[in-house]
Parts: C-alpha cells; sequence; structure tokens
C-alpha cells in the first residue's frame, strides 16, 4: 500500500497508486472546475500532490493549459528569477559491468572503445573545463567496482578541485554515480561534493527489471532507495530524475512526484534538483526502437506541470535537447543547463577521433559556452557561475526553507552578477562581454537593498581589478 513515509520502494513507489492516478487524472482531464480548484492551490506557490499534478498533466482543455504554462513561468521567476545555473558533465570512465539496454555503456558492448581518465587526464579536462570558463561539474562515470571504486572517484574529485588554472577554480562538484552504500555516500560528503545526483531511469519496476537484466542496477529496490541512503550519510542536497522514452510518461510524472513526496515526508527536504533528460541514439543504441518517446509539446508540458508541483526545486536541462527546445522549456521552469558539453570520456582537452568516439548520447545543443551564455543573454537571462549556497552551507533544508520564503534570491541574484562579471572578464568573446556588461547594469538597479547593491558594485570593481570570487 503506498506510504511516502515508507523505507521500501515499493512503498513510497506504489504501483497501483499511480496506476489509479493516472486513471483518475484521465477521467478528470475535462473536468474543469477542479483543475480550476488545482490551479488556484497552485498559485498558493506551497506546490502539489502527484495525483493533483498528474490532473494538470492530462488536462485536455486548452484555454486551462494555458494558464498551466502562465502560471509554471511566473511561480520560475517568483522563485529563481532569470538566472539560469551554467555546469557541464564531467566523464571519468566507461567502463561498466550493467546491462542497460539504453544506454552504450552496457557491459556487452563490445563496439565503444572503453577509456578511463588518469590523473593527469582528470587534470587536463578540468584546465579545458576552466578555460571555457565553468566553475560546476557534474562529475560521471560507470558502475565498476574493478575500473570505478569509489576510491577512484575520491581520488578524481580531490584532483579537480586541486587544479587551479590561471583565474580558473571548479568550486562545486555534483556526482553522479551507480548507487552505493550508506559509508560510500559518507566518504562523497566527506570529499565535499556538491548534490548527489541518480536517475531512477524508470519508476515502473517490471520495465526497470527489464530494462537492467544484468548486474548490481538489475535491483529496483536497492536502486530506488538510494537517497534514503544517500541523506543517512549526510548528503542533503539530492537530484532526481527519469530517462522519457522508456515507460509511458504520465506513470514516470507520478512516480517522480511521489519520490519528490517521499523525501519531504521522511527528511523534511525534497530534491535539491529534478532532471528530465529524453533517450538519445548513441554508438549501439538507436532511440526510435523504444516505443514511449514524447514530442516536443509533451515535453513542455511535464516541465511546467513539475516546476507548478515542487516550485522550490532547480530543474535541469542538458544539451541532449536542442536550442529550440531548450529556450521554449526555459520560460517554463528550467533554472539549470549545461553548454560546451562533451558527453564522452576526455574530448575537452584534446577532441575525440571520429573512429574512436565514447560519447553516452549524441548532443543536440552542439554550441560553445560563449555562445549559449550570449543568447541566454540576449533573451534577458543572467547566467549565473555562483556556487555560493553549497560554500556557505546553505544547503538541505537551509536551503530549502530560504527558498521556500523567496529569501535566497537577496544571495542569488547578487551572486550571479558578479559571477557572471568574472566570466566576461575572463573567458567571453567582445560581443559577448559589451552584452553582458549593459546586462550587468541594468540589473544592479533591481537589486532592493540599497547597502547590498552597493557592496555588489564595489565587487563588481574588484573584480575588473583582478580580485575574484566575491559571495554573499
Amino acid at each position: 500500500m503506498y506510504n511516502p513515509t515508507s523505507l521500501k520502494a515499493e512503498e513510497f513507489i506504489d504501483h497501483q497508486e499511480i496506476l489509479d492516478t493516472l486513471s483518475y487524472s484521465e477521467k478528470e482531464s475535462h473536468n474543469r472546475e477542479l483543475i480550476m480548484d488545482i490551479i488556484e492551490k497552485a498559485k498558493e506557490r506551497k506546490g502539489l500532490t502527484h495525483r493533483e499534478a498528474s490532473v494538470l498533466l492530462a488536462c485536455e482543455e486548452e484555454d486551462l493549459n494555458q494558464e498551466i504554462y502562465a502560471l509554471a513561468e511566473q511561480i520560475k521567476k517568483d522563485f529563481y528569477g532569470n538566472r539560469i545555473v551554467m555546469f557541464a558533465p564531467l566523464y571519468l570512465s566507461n567502463y561498466c559491468v550493467n546491462g542497460c539496454v539504453y544506454c552504450p555503456y552496457h557491459a556487452v558492448n563490445k563496439q565503444i572503445p572503453r577509456k578511463k581518465l588518469t590523473q593527469e587526464e582528470v587534470r587536463k579536462e578540468v584546465i579545458a573545463l576552466q578555460d571555457m570558463g565553468h566553475k560546476r561539474l557534474a562529475i560521471e562515470a560507470g558502475e565498476d567496482p574493478v575500473n570505478n571504486p569509489i576510491e577512484y572517484i575520491l581520488e578524481c574529485i580531490d584532483t579537480i578541485y586541486s587544479v587551479h588554472h590561471k583565474n580558473g577554480d571548479i568550486r562545486r562538484v555534483n556526482v553522479n554515480i551507480a548507487a552505493t552504500t550508506v559509508e560510500n555516500y559518507r566518504k562523497l560528503k566527506d570529499a565535499g561534493i556538491g548534490t548527489y545526483i541518480l536517475f531512477q531511469e524508470t519508476y515502473h519496476k517490471e520495465s526497470y527489471e527489464a530494462l537492467h537484466p544484468t548486474g548490481p542496477k538489475h535491483d529496483y529496490a536497492y536502486h530506488t532507495e538510494a537517497m534514503d541512503r544517500a541523506m543517512e550519510g549526510g548528503i542533503d542536497d539530492v537530484g532526481l530524475g527519469v530517462l522519457f522514452g522508456l515507460e509511458l510518461y504520465r506513470y514516470e510524472f507520478a512516480g517522480l512526484l511521489m519520490h519528490a513526496e517521499h523525501l519531504e515526508a521522511v527528511h523534511g527536504v525534497g530534491p535539491h534538483t529534478i532532471s528530465v533528460p529524453r533517450i538519445r541514439s548513441a554508438n549501439d543504441i538507436d532511440a526510435s526502437s523504444f516505443d514511449n518517446g514524447i514530442s516536443d509539446d509533451i515535453f513542455a508540458k511535464i516541465v511546467a506541470c513539475i516546476r507548478i508541483a515542487v516550485p522550490y526545486t532547480g530543474m535541469i536541462v542538458s544539451t541532449r535537447e536542442n536550442q529550440e527546445c531548450r529556450e521554449k522549456v526555459l520560460h517554463l521552469g528550467i533554472s539549470q543547463i549545461s553548454g560546451g558539453s562533451k558527453t564522452s570520456v576526455g574530448g575537452y582537452y584534446e577532441a575525440e577521433p571520429e573512429d574512436a568516439k565514447s560519447e553516452q548520447f549524441d548532443v543536440s545543443d552542439n554550441r560553445t559556452l560563449d555562445e549559449v551564455v550570449k543568447w541566454l543573454m540576449e533573451m534577458d537571462y543572467i547566467p549565473s557561475f555562483c556556487t555560493a549556497c553549497y560554500r556557505e552551507g546553505r544547503t538541505g533544508d537551509r536551503f530549502m526553507s530560504l527558498c521556500k520564503s523567496g529569501q535566497i534570491q537577496n544571495c542569488c541574484h547578487p551572486n550571479a552578477l558578479m559571477t557572471l562579471k568574472e566570466y566576461l572578464e575572463d573567458y567571453a568573446s567582445k560581443d559577448t562581454q559589451k552584452l553582458g556588461l549593459a546586462l550587468i547594469k541594468k540589473e544592479l538597479s533591481n537589486i532592493p537593498n540599497p547597502k547590498v547593491r552597493a557592496i555588489v558594485e564595489e565587487h563588481l570593481n574588484d573584480i575588473h581589478s583582478g580580485k575574484r570570487d566575491f559571495r554573499f
């Protein structure tokens, strides 16, 4: 039976509850009175249940759908303003013992070249990323206890934080590795990671087991309960996600929100981020062979409904999506994007030869980080390279309480402007720099507290003079 406070996967992600939710939402998809009541509740900015949000996702009343989109956009502005946080993935190793049928790193794939970065290669990749302007990384690795033990991951994290090249520093390392033990999560916490990210792939247990036929990832419960172990190990910022296209999207949507409800119920803090990747082709994987792909319009509605359901949670979209799609969902709730990404092991320092590609998925947005930064500013977004909350201890329930109250903007907006100024001084092209300086000048007037504004102006001048790393 459905029990959000249970620590058992099949109880806080209850299959029958999801089926009942889908049946209910389908039945009520034209119930204007109910849908309007849910929209009114959502306007309180306190979120929705998985069942309420599922009704909005199923809504087939076009005028009400437009209200849903408008509300999602407004909630995004209320909680995150016009800031977009920038990051890049760094793939450490594609050695993997799992048999995931949607990922080219699966163990039986003999076509893809297997690679594992040495610490010197990690340094070179980090320097290349710093030279682009990145301050925040998400490290990725396949699951392989021999080639990628926790000691290797920890060594790589230490190497990443140790590299100080010119004015470059990686100030936050998020980690996306396989489900592991409480002890290993404690080690990751002690290593100074930011967010621990783990995609569920699919919440449908039967499909999950079929999609993961071999390897430790086959264990549905162990994988699904990973966030509870991570929090027990002291990691208070965790990131959820599903891979849309593997199962029916409404099933995944309900499961994802049930997982968020579970974390809130048990730990008092929901997910720090939610990612919404869609399956993509790569190497021996043909995305068209999966039957549950979703259109850009459905994808956009999923983003909008997640934003309404969990207004406090950061939402991430990667370079899996093309420029047009990313632009659409930025307005509807996305608060973090990657730029200039490589999804192969290596590739930042030196491009991979065509006959030795090791990409996990095909990148749809191949623009440089500078091009992405300029594009964001042309839409009046502030590209933010801020990592202050993590380094100031504003994580977990401390971050969420500030976010839910709206007070986080008193830190985030000034920090975004100062980190953007660093980027403009150190890495931007002339056109991007000109556009960015004008945006900063305009945005300074949006800092309501005159004392804060004066401090930011002073720090902006200090940054121009060569100083770095100011933060509120």
